[in-house]
């Protein structure tokens, strides 16, 4: 029988929500710039590409399947020396904030990755044709081309991340995720876990409602101009 009782408060579970928009917020922005970043290196070093250096093109591909193959669990717990000595502490929601953006880092970089190979070569060849430079090529045509493909891979980098801030909160990083294990699990709270639950839910379904939106306005605009 579903017991509606709980030790669960209003401000705990408000306070676990803002803690949870806070690890998402902060480490998407790193890491989305660290992804961003590396993807586009990827992209410009590949054999075929307008760079090509086989070198940092290896070393950069099989540092992010590494990592991308370590359990998000694991990766948080392995990170957390490193979160102490950034910011003084391997415990709470900022402590969580470091291995949070090793894990959510990768995932950008191969999703936006796989956006930027999306755009048609015939764009690049002629962009090479006019003579721009790779910053150029970069900035004023590999990026624009793909604009509705990155929203999209941010989306599910996003949601991702959401996920693993609800792991991290096995390691104390607080949120949501402590909210479900602290009471919904170990003391049996059928409230609690039932509601994390369900904001989960209404976070992933914004999200990627927003993200599918703002997508589709790019790619209609683009069909205008």
């Amino acid at each position: 029988m579903f017991d509606f009782s709980t030790t669960m408060t209003l401000d705990l579970f408000l306070t676990s929500i803002y803690q949870t928009l806070f690890m998402v917020a902060v480490s998407l922005f790193f890491g989305a710039i660290i992804g961003t970043v590396i993807a586009i290196i990827l992209v410009v070093c590949k054999p075929d590409g307008i760079s090509p250096h086989a070198v940092v093109y290896n070393v950069l591909n099989t540092i992010i399947n590494i990592i991308r193959s370590i359990p998000s669990l694991i990766l948080l717990v392995t990170v957390l020396p490193l979160s102490k000595f950034i910011v003084g502490t391997s415990f709470g929601t900022t402590a969580a904030i470091v291995p949070l953006i090793f894990f959510v880092s990768p995932y950008v970089a191969r999703l936006v990755e796989n956006s930027l190979l999306e755009v048609n070569d015939g764009i690049i060849e002629a962009a090479d044709a006019m003579g721009a430079t790779t910053w150029q090529v970069i900035r004023y045509f590999l990026l624009p081309e793909a604009k509705s493909s990155l929203v999209l891979s941010f989306t599910t980098a996003t949601i991702g991340l959401v996920g693993a801030t609800a792991v991290a909160g096995a390691i104390g990083a607080g949120g949501i995720g402590d909210l479900a294990l602290n009471y919904g699990y170990q003391r049996f709270d059928n409230v609690a876990m039932v509601s994390t639950i369900v904001i989960l839910i209404i976070f992933v379904q914004i999200i990627q409602s927003l993200g599918n939106k703002i997508s589709k306005s790019m790619r209609n605009r683009y069909r205008r101009n």
